[in-house]
């Protein structure tokens, strides 16, 4: 773990704001190795240190990673004036988690938060094609047609997004006295609203919206809207592969 400096790490560490660990310190209530003959700014080295707070040590871990069932009605954001963000659902007390990717407010499923910036950059890069699975539930009978169309890539004919990458679309149910068709598509591009974009450029209309998996990691059967839990080490793993 690389040097840190005292308040930044206990801030971190959600011993409390920058300002109140700095008052911490000057009360004499924060110890590095037992002395309280510390400043804000003193250089510390968790992997060698014994910090204590309040009469608590302070552990924290450099990375840390969860797999979060994303609700409606939460932004995938680490600050919102308006909606309650994903990051209110992990229960953490770190500062610098973040969501990979995102979400649409009305869209749920599955949802990487991270503070490790490298493996959220590798899993977002075009160049990786790291796919992304989405069940959905469309207004309109999707087709065998529809289906080569995504195999070839959509146009979509948006300044963002004139033509999708080649999609997996598997039509897994229709009801044509509803109107209504349940797939699921694979894709490995995260563009604005793209899976609603791509069937909006065929004649049909998503109205239902859920991430299934996302690299190698899978939405498990046994997670309900709004839980979060860590990936163990085998999914971690996997992940950095992908």
């Amino acid at each position: 773990m690389p040097v840190f400096r005292l308040d930044k790490y206990l801030a971190d560490a959600g011993a409390g704001t920058r300002s109140q660990v700095k008052s911490y310190i000057k009360r004499g209530l924060v110890t590095v190795n037992d002395s309280t003959n510390v400043t804000p700014d003193l250089k510390i080295n968790p992997d060698m240190d014994i910090i204590s707070c309040q009469g608590t040590i302070i552990h924290l871990e450099e990375y840390e990673y969860y797999l979060l069932y994303k609700p409606m009605g939460y932004v995938s954001a680490t600050k919102d004036n308006v909606h309650p963000t994903v990051l209110s659902l992990v229960d953490s007390q770190r500062k610098d988690l973040f969501p990979v990717g995102r979400l649409d407010r009305d869209t749920e499923g599955l949802l990487l938060i991270t503070n490790d910036g490298a493996l959220a950059h590798r899993l977002l890069s075009p160049k990786k094609h790291v796919d992304k699975t989405y069940y959905a539930v469309v207004e309109g009978l999707v087709t065998d047609e529809d289906v080569s169309l995504f195999a070839k890539g959509v146009p979509v004919g948006d300044e963002d997004l004139d033509t999708a990458l080649p999609a997996r679309l598997s039509i897994l149910d229709t009801n044509p006295e509803e109107n209504l068709s349940y797939i699921n598509v694979t894709i490995q591009e995260g563009k604005f609203h793209q899976v609603k974009r791509m069937f909006q450029a065929v004649g049909k209309k998503v109205i239902f919206l859920r991430r299934i998996s996302f690299g190698t990691l899978a939405l498990p059967s046994d997670m309900n809207p709004g839980d979060c839990q860590r990936l163990t080490e085998t999914e971690l793993a996997a992940l950095r592969d992908c």
